[in-house]
């Protein structure tokens, strides 16, 4: 299943992202390449509605 994510820049330095058809999904990594492999756990973690 592929989902569409919201990466942005923070403020504090590293990256955040979130998982649009999953708001509860969020992750955060030091780079864009961390937040988006950090991201594939969160999105594992949400149960299914």
């Amino acid at each position: 299943m592929q989902f569409t994510v919201k990466l942005e820049e923070s403020d504090k330095g590293g990256y955040t992202v979130q998982c649009l058809e999953l708001p509860a999904a969020i992750s955060e990594g030091e780079t864009k390449e961390d937040a988006l492999e950090n991201i594939k756990g969160a999105i594992q973690l949400v149960p299914e509605v």
